[in-house]
C-alpha cells in the first residue's frame, strides 16, 4: 500500500500541472489574441478543479498507472475558442493551438533543469522530488508531442487547418468530428488487433514515443544533464 501511495503521489502532480497549464495557455493566448471566451467562463486560471475531465484527467491515467501502462497520458476539458472574435484568425488559431504543446514543452525544460537541485533536498524527499521531476518532464513530452500530432481536435490538428490554403483547410477541419475516434482507433483497437495476428502495430509508440524520447534526450542535453 505504501508503495502504491508513493507511486501515485509522483504522478499526480506532474499529470496536473501539465494538463492544467496546457488549457490555461490556450485560453491566456487566446484572450491575448481578442477571444474573452475562455477568461468570462473561468478558464484561465491555474485552478486545476476548473479543467479536470473526469475521464481524460482522473480514470484514463489512473487505468493506465493501475495497469503499469509504458506510457501515461490524459487529457482536460478543452477551452473554448471563438475563432472568430481572434483578430487575425487563421494565424491567430495557430498561436492559441501552438500555446498548450509550447507550455508543456517549457515546463519538461524547467523540470529538467530543476534535476541539478534535488542534491539540495533531505532524504527521503530527494528521491520523492526526483521522481516528480522526471515523470514531469516525460508526461510534458509526451503530452506535447502527442497534441502536435496532425489531426483534429488536436492541437497539431488546428495548426494544419490554420497552414493549409482554404480549400484544403475545409477537408482537414471536417475531419474533427470523427478525430477522437480515429485516435482511439490507433491508440487501442490497431495494437489489439496487431496482438491477435502477431504483427506489432503499436502506432502510439512509432508516431509519439520516438520523437518523445529525441525530445527528452534534447532537453536533458540543453539543460546539461548529460
Amino acid at each position: 500500500m505504501n508503495q502504491l501511495l508513493f507511486t501515485a503521489s509522483v504522478w499526480v502532480l506532474p499529470v496536473i500541472f501539465a494538463i492544467t497549464l496546457h488549457e490555461a495557455a490556450h485560453g491566456w493566448v487566446a484572450w491575448r489574441l481578442g477571444d474573452d471566451t475562455a477568461m468570462r467562463l473561468g478558464r484561465v486560471t491555474f485552478n486545476p478543479l476548473a479543467h479536470i475531465d473526469r475521464f481524460g484527467t482522473v480514470i484514463l491515467p489512473a487505468t493506465l498507472l493501475f495497469l503499469r501502462a509504458p506510457f501515461l497520458f490524459g487529457w482536460a476539458k478543452p477551452v473554448p475558442v471563438n475563432f472568430a472574435r481572434l483578430r487575425r484568425p487563421r494565424r491567430d488559431m495557430i498561436l492559441v493551438a501552438a500555446a498548450g504543446p509550447g507550455i508543456n514543452l517549457l515546463l519538461a525544460t524547467a523540470s529538467a533543469a530543476a534535476l541539478h537541485f534535488v542534491v539540495l533536498a533531505p532524504a527521503p524527499a530527494d528521491e520523492w522530488l526526483q521522481r516528480n521531476l522526471l515523470n514531469s518532464l516525460q508526461i510534458n513530452v509526451i503530452l506535447a508531442v502527442f497534441n502536435m500530432l496532425p489531426l483534429p481536435p488536436l492541437d497539431g490538428g488546428r495548426v494544419l487547418v490554420g497552414l493549409l490554403p482554404a480549400p484544403l483547410a475545409r477537408r482537414v477541419a471536417a475531419l474533427e468530428r470523427a478525430g477522437m475516434f480515429i485516435l482511439v482507433g490507433l491508440i487501442f483497437i490497431l495494437p489489439m488487433l496487431g496482438r491477435q495476428i502477431g504483427v506489432r502495430l503499436d502506432v502510439f509508440a512509432w508516431l509519439v514515443g520516438t520523437p518523445a524520447l529525441f525530445l527528452m534526450r534534447l532537453i536533458a542535453t540543453g539543460v546539461g544533464l548529460g
